[in-house]
């Protein structure tokens, strides 16, 4: 058999690896704790009990546009249906990247904007966080946006990982200072409160993008959206399949987001115990607790990678980063139920009290 002619550099791209093992408490992805609410998952089984599995996907991705864009007070041509914010992420670094186009971001945010970057053929530009409290400095950000005459401007606003936000003040300041296209990633949007939209018709360089896989708990349907001009929602459409959504995936997250307020106490409740979690963790000798706006704890201590594997050997699945850039001894806890955060602490303070 001679030699498979793979794609150029396919070999050196990174992996992100979602290999999982089972997890006695997993609370190391950042998702919701808890399964669809009752009622809730009464009202999507009903509605995939009449689904026509044999026709192609047109009138419920239409449903959820429809929706989603009456929600927003925008037209359905501004709205885009993803396998995720991460596939409308991908498509937007495949769109405005290419060889020569460079794609701005802060450091350290979602990994995987520098795989998408890197499988678009783009260079990636990372801006350094502040070491002392993850800041971005929005004017260094905007000047090398401009120096580099960046294709595209992301932002992460809650930023994962280290849980801090962007003001809107900051976020205008940058799509008011640049000409390239600018996203704001707001997959935790729902536990900070305080969103871009309201920004989109002022700036129609500026996209929105979002997921249902966090404060509503659909990671396993794989579903998110974009908010943009129409300009932009018809130009980044010509990069996704036809169909390229599933009739069960858009049925469960229109149910989903026609009964949103089912979610609101769960929402709040995930404030509630990240707020309590915190307050716990600070007390604890060695760490460092960074204030957050999402549904995890970010935090610093010493002996981050040894407690890590304290954990692991007990079951209990959490997010260390070994040694990314910026991120060395951080950790990050997703927000599980109230015995789950409990057992998590307990553990961890048994570790530092050893």
């Amino acid at each position: 058999m001679g030699k498979l002619k793979y794609r150029n550099k396919l070999a050196d791209m990174p992996s992100y690896d979602v290999v999982e093992r089972e997890w006695d408490i997993k609370v190391n992805a950042n998702e919701s704790g808890m399964n669809l609410p009752p009622l809730l998952e009464e009202r999507v089984l009903s509605r995939l009990s009449r689904v026509a599995y044999n026709r192609y996907p047109n009138e419920e991705l239409e449903l959820l546009m429809e929706g989603i864009s009456r929600n927003f007070g925008l037209g359905v041509e501004n709205v885009l249906i993803g396998n995720g914010s991460s596939e409308i992420i991908e498509k937007l670094f495949y769109c405005f990247g290419g060889r020569g186009r460079k794609i701005v971001f802060p450091q350290p945010s979602f990994s995987m904007y520098h795989i998408y970057a890197k499988a678009a053929e783009a260079e990636a530009v990372p801006v350094d966080l502040s070491q002392e409290d993850y800041s971005l400095d929005i004017k260094k950000f905007v000047s090398v946006v401009n120096d580099s005459n960046a294709a595209l401007c992301v932002i992460c606003n809650p930023n994962n990982p280290t849980g801090n936000v962007c003001s809107l003040e900051d976020i205008e300041y940058i799509a008011s200072h640049t000409s390239c296209a600018f996203l704001v990633d707001e997959a935790y949007i729902e536990f900070h409160g305080r969103s871009a939209v309201g920004l989109l018709k002022k700036y129609p360089n500026l996209m929105i993008a979002r997921t249902f896989s966090k404060a509503y708990g659909l990671a396993a349907c794989r579903c998110g959206y974009m908010l943009a001009s129409s300009a932009i929602t018809a130009m980044v459409a010509k990069s996704f399949m036809p169909y390229h959504m599933n009739t069960l995936t858009l049925v469960t997250a229109d149910t989903v987001f026609q009964m949103r307020d089912e979610f609101v106490p769960r929402i709040q409740m995930a404030i509630a115990e990240r707020r309590r979690m915190e307050s716990l963790y600070s007390e604890l000798t060695g760490f460092k607790v960074f204030p957050s706006n999402t549904n995890f704890v970010f935090l610093r201590y010493s002996e981050a990678p040894e407690l890590n594997d304290y954990l692991v050997e007990r079951g209990i699945g959490i997010r260390s980063f070994g040694k990314a850039p910026l991120l060395e001894n951080c950790l990050r806890i997703s927000m599980g139920n109230r015995e789950e955060n409990d057992i998590v602490y307990k553990a961890v303070k048994t570790f530092v009290l050893r």
